[in-house]
This record gives C-alpha cells, sequence and structure tokens, in this order.
C-alpha cells in the first residue's frame, strides 16, 4: 500500500503541476491529498489523516474549485510556459531537492531515551479550542481570515475588468 500511495502522489503531483486545464489541476491536487491521508491511516496517525481529509481535500480543494469556478473558463487553457520559465523551475526543483536530501543525510537522527507520552483525544480537543498559552484557537482563526482574505482578493483581481 505505502507503493501505491506514494506512486499515486508522484504521478498525481506532476500532472497538477503539468496540466494545462486549471479544474483538471485541482481534481489531480484532491487525489494527492487522499493519498498523503491514506499514509497517515497507514502510520496509524488516525488524527493527522482525519484533518488531512476534511481540512485539506474537503475543505481547501473545495475552495480552489469553488474560486475555479467563479473565475475563470472551464474551456479555456492555460498559455504554455516559456523555455526560460520551465528552465528556471527545473533548476529551482534541482536545488530544492538536493538541500532536502543534504538536509536529511547530515541531520542525526537521535535515539529517544524517554518514552514517549502518551495523549487522548480530550486533551487534542482541548489544545485545538482553548486560547491559553499552548492553544490553537486563535492561530485558526488567523489563518481562517488570511485566507478568506485572499481567496477575495484573487476573485478581484481575476475578475478585474480589462478596460
Amino acid at each position: 500500500m505505502f507503493f501505491i500511495f506514494s506512486a499515486v502522489i508522484v504521478i498525481f503531483s506532476v500532472l497538477t503541476v503539468t496540466t494545462r486545464l486549471i479544474l483538471r489541476a485541482a481534481t489531480y491536487l484532491l487525489f494527492v491529498l487522499v493519498s498523503t491521508a491514506g499514509l497517515y491511516f497507514m502510520l496509524r496517525f488516525n488524527f493527522l489523516a482525519a484533518i488531512q481529509l476534511t481540512l485539506y481535500a474537503g475543505g481547501i480543494v473545495v475552495l480552489i474549485i469553488f474560486s475555479i469556478l467563479l473565475t475563470s473558463q472551464l474551456a479555456e487553457k492555460l498559455d504554455r510556459p516559456a523555455l526560460s520559465k520551465k528552465v528556471f523551475a527545473g533548476v529551482a526543483a534541482a536545488v530544492g531537492a538536493i538541500l532536502c536530501i543534504m538536509a536529511i543525510l547530515q541531520f542525526r537522527f537521535p535515539v529517544a531515551t524517554q518514552p514517549a507520552t502518551s495523549t487522548n483525544v480530550n486533551e487534542i480537543g482541548l489544545a485545538l479550542v482553548s486560547t491559553e498559552k499552548y492553544g490553537y484557537s486563535l492561530p485558526f482563526e488567523v489563518i481562517s481570515i488570511l485566507l478568506l482574505a485572499a481567496m477575495i482578493g484573487s476573485i478581484i483581481v481575476a475578475k478585474k475588468r480589462k478596460d
């Protein structure tokens, strides 16, 4: 299953950035996010997998598709990128891959000497809705307002009259 999920992630990631039809790119992104959730389920990170499915695959992709349907023509194809942009993207991807591989190879992964502390769903839920020092309520609200502002701004820019 790991190899199947990995292959789906790699194939659909490449398709996401190479397709010229923007609605297909959003659909391919959905497959990538669902396969990532599958990997989380395999690792028994059930909470993280549930968040991946509900927040990213369910919420963000729906917002992206909704924005696409509001702002663009579905039959319209994106322009082919210039050769200079393709070369720059390839160089940037290669440099990023080299930096990631170097960081992974140079990092010493120490063995944990202390046993892992157990957390239950109640503790996670209280941390998510808490507004105290280690709570996540305020960051979630700030991010939601930021995403809303970005979406409204992108729709305004996309719908801007050309005359």
